[in-house]
């Protein structure tokens, strides 16, 4: 495996057929928009895939820099039909000939798809120590990234590889397009939930895949009052299928204003609803994501885990930090506890402040 250091590297001629893996959550799908364009950017005439987990290749089926999206799934029934449905998808993969395969991340099921491909070139991150000593074998090339270059958000968690084979970009800021169909499903479902489209409304997700990302649901239940109350803004609530009881225990104590769509949506779909939301407001989870590269204003909360990395770029999203000196900690909750006391002290008035004033910006617009 040859390594790749200081972006002395050059491409060879004639690349064409790419394929950038990223089998990272729904956040590190959206950030990897912009290294997707700087790729077909840079290569003259290049077809560029995706290889994605299961169910996520919707958020990017309307991106029209994207030749084909895969998705790594989990094969059921018995060992021998999961077994021939691995081997059908990676004779399909092996199938498109591809010229460079680059893998965004170090896990191993990423390093194997890679090998499988058989690519002449296939590319990840050079990492000396914490990974297996076997998956140097899996590539050809190795990139070691420059420490001289400033990070600008997670979309460097990406473009600090594919600088090293001279590929970069100004644009670092996610996009996801929504496509027609989307659009009419989501229009549908607005109206099967009785929500009159010609109002605004805003989507608040109070849920994370970690309960010591969450804030207080009493608190959530100030807020979508407060909103209700003194603004008339209804708040759609947004969550896995997993979370629907959740939002519905939420909703039934509030006042009114509240909307369940906590598992009503696919992905893209909730990224279509995200999409037409004036306003987005929640917890450090996907939704932030979603939501800003579609072009909506997000406002979100964040407690042991680093906003600096993750929050959505730019003037039109606001971070809500707790005032105590251990944030962020990076850890589980408190001592790995599961619970954050920053979160809990987190109170209703400073989330309501910075919520005003979003909405004397927002609402006054259009």
């Amino acid at each position: 495996m040859q390594i790749i250091d200081k972006s002395t590297y050059k491409l060879p001629q004639g690349i064409r057929k790419v394929l950038l893996i990223q089998l990272g959550d729904i956040g590190d799908v959206v950030w990897t928009t912009p290294s997707i364009w700087a790729v077909k950017n840079s290569i003259p005439g290049s077809k560029v895939s995706v290889l994605v987990k299961e169910g996520f290749g919707g958020l990017l089926e309307a991106d029209p820099s994207i030749e084909r999206i895969f998705e790594v799934k989990r094969y059921r029934g018995n060992v021998f039909r999961q077994a021939a449905g691995q081997l059908s998808f990676l004779k399909d993969i092996r199938a498109q000939h591809f010229d460079l395969v680059v893998d965004l991340r170090l896990g191993d099921r990423g390093a194997f798809m890679s090998f499988a491909t058989g690519a002449p070139l296939r590319i990840s991150l050079y990492h000396p120590e914490g990974v297996p000593f076997w998956r140097n074998y899996l590539f050809t090339h190795s990139v070691v990234p420059a420490d001289s270059i400033p990070k600008r958000g997670a979309t460097d968690q990406s473009l600090r590889i594919l600088r090293g084979l001279g590929i970069d970009s100004d644009d670092i800021i996610p996009r996801l397009w929504i496509s027609d169909s989307v659009k009419r499903r989501v229009r549908e479902i607005l109206i099967d939930e009785k929500v009159d489209s010609r109002k605004r409304w805003i989507t608040i997700n109070p849920f994370s895949r970690w309960q010591y990302k969450e804030w207080n649901d009493h608190k959530w239940i100030e807020i979508i009052n407060w909103l209700w109350r003194d603004y008339a803004i209804p708040a759609i609530i947004i969550g896995s299928p997993e979370e629907k009881p959740k939002a519905e225990a939420l909703i039934q104590q509030c006042e009114a204003g509240a909307f369940n769509f906590a598992g009503k949506t696919t992905l893209e779909e909730l990224a279509g609803v995200l999409s037409l939301s004036r306003l987005h407001i929640g917890v450090d989870s996907a939704a932030p994501h979603i939501a800003a590269a579609t072009g909506t204003p997000t406002i979100t909360i964040y407690g042991p885990s680093s906003w600096k990395d993750w929050a959505p770029l730019g003037k039109d999203h606001r971070v809500i930090l707790p005032d105590m000196d251990c944030v962020p900690c990076h850890n589980k909750g408190c001592d790995n506890s599961g619970r954050s006391r920053c979160l809990e002290e987190l109170s209703a008035d400073q989330v309501k402040n910075v919520i005003r004033e979003a909405i004397d910006i927002y609402w006054t617009k259009g």
